[in-house]
């Protein structure tokens, strides 16, 4: 009964998901960017940071106190569709990443074309 709702979800998703990975590879070409969740935090609180990204399966305490780091220093946070594997891949890494702080975007329009939340 519930997997036909979660593959709506997503297909809607997919488009979305899709310009987010070109935008993250064209961050990862020529922005500045640190990846995990210790060095996110020290982003934060040094005031550095434009835009978190983190994956969906990151642990719920670490979400939230990025998130609460966040909300502080007033930074947007955008939830990945996909998990820290998936993110890893789309950074062009071939690691897990949990969380990604995006220091400087520089090519990439990432920052305007995130809602903020």
């Amino acid at each position: 009964h519930r997997a036909p709702t979660l593959k709506k979800a997503v297909v809607s998703t997919q488009s979305t998901g899709e310009s987010i990975n070109s935008r993250l590879a064209l961050v990862m070409k020529s922005g500045k960017f640190t990846i995990g969740y210790r060095s996110t935090l020290k982003s934060i609180r040094q005031g550095k940071s434009k835009l978190i990204i983190i994956a969906n399966n990151t642990p719920a305490l670490r979400k939230s106190e990025i998130e609460y780091y966040c909300m502080l220093a007033k930074v947007g946070v955008h939830h990945y569709s996909g998990s820290n594997i998936d993110l890893g891949t789309a950074c062009g890494k071939y690691f897990r990443v949990g969380a990604l702080c995006i220091t400087d975007p520089g090519d990439s329009d990432i920052i305007r074309s995130m809602p903020t939340e």
